[in-house]
């Protein structure tokens, strides 16, 4: 196996990735998880 074609798999194996990490961030069933966490900050229950 020479560098080239490990290049490629490597290439493929991460926009993969990439493509499985925007459909995890970016699905309906994290949305309101991800609202709550957004709001977090701006929450001021600790009095500070």
């Amino acid at each position: 196996m020479n560098f080239t074609i490990l290049s490629s798999v490597m290439t493929v194996v991460s926009l993969i990735a990439f493509i499985g990490i925007l459909y995890w961030a970016f699905s309906s069933k994290n949305k309101a998880r991800f609202e709550e966490l957004a709001k977090l900050p701006l929450d001021n229950e600790n009095g500070k």
